[in-house]
């Protein structure tokens, strides 16, 4: 096991655009799902050896200093350059521990992750949203399980990951999918991206939010694009790439208008939220009353 150094864990966010969360936390470096298409192999990351997971040491102990010296309380993001419950977290416990320090000091939080490692903390989450806002959002880019198994070959299987779902959801966990990426020419279909939609309903989901399509740069589009021609050497799924997309940094499917549509009614007939505005307002709901601090 690799231990990095770190001045700080709880990091100011330039916005509170994404979810609500004004920091975020990441108490690993690197991952290890295995995923393809993942942007946080970017170079302008920095990120060495990418497909190893590393500890940021002390990272407890720096993380109740931070906390320390805020003056108020805010929501922190966890799960936005490593999955916070990655396989390492299972023997040392640092994701648990950092949540219970947030509710320790007024914080809520958001965390989003691939795996279903997550229902173990239900009972630290479901304590916590009784008084800070609490949000859990788990990443499905397909309900095919072949299809997965291929691009993301160590993370949990969709089966595994609505049945977290299901669990954080019956806990009264405010919990939903982030569908993204949506992988033009392997995932954009109507249906793929609706079957998603109707197991996160049948699960208890609050919400999907979705990207149809995916970002590509420096060398995790050489990676990315690579992996396709090594997994799909038949279908071409790279040359189509070249030719449609060039070096553009989003890549929006061709799809993207039709899935929108079917997307948007699906959601609406499910009852499920999928625009940021209300999915942020749900879960925040009730808490400015009792903490106006959460709210600039």
């Amino acid at each position: 096991m690799e231990y990095l150094p770190a001045k700080h864990i709880l990091i100011r966010n330039k916005s509170a655009d994404w979810f609500g969360t004004d920091h975020t936390i990441n108490l690993y470096r690197g991952c290890c799902h295995g995923c393809i298409y993942c942007d946080s192999r970017s170079d302008c990351y920095g990120i060495q050896e990418f497909d190893q997971v590393r500890v940021k040491a002390d990272a407890l102990r720096i993380l109740r200093n931070d906390l320390e010296r805020k003056v108020r309380p805010g929501i922190a993001g966890l799960g936005s350059m490593s999955d916070p419950y990655n396989p390492l977290e299972e023997e040392l416990g640092l994701t648990r521990r950092a949540i219970d320090l947030l509710d320790a000091y007024g914080f809520g939080t958001a965390i989003a992750t691939k795996s279903d490692l997550i229902v173990r903390d239900i009972d630290i989450l479901a304590l916590m949203r009784e008084h800070v806002p609490v949000i859990c959002k788990i990443t499905v880019t397909t309900a095919e399980e072949k299809l997965a198994a291929v691009i993301e070959p160590q993370a949990p299987t969709p089966a595994r990951r609505f049945a977290a779902i299901r669990r954080l959801s019956e806990a009264g966990i405010f919990t939903g999918v982030l569908l993204m990426p949506v992988l033009p020419f392997l995932e954009d279909t109507t249906e793929q991206v609706l079957e998603v939609v109707r197991q996160a309903a049948e699960a208890g989901a609050r919400f999907v939010y979705p990207a149809f399509g995916m970002t590509l740069r420096q060398n995790q589009r050489m990676h990315y694009l690579a992996a396709l021609e090594r997994l799909f050497p038949e279908a071409g799924p790279a040359e189509r790439y070249r030719r449609f997309y060039g070096d553009r940094y989003w890549c929006v499917s061709p799809n993207a208008k039709k899935l929108w549509e079917a997307f948007r009614t699906a959601c609406g007939q499910m009852g499920l939220l999928y625009e940021m505005k209300h999915i942020t307002a749900a879960y925040q709901h009730g808490y400015c009353d009792r903490q106006l601090s959460f709210f600039p």
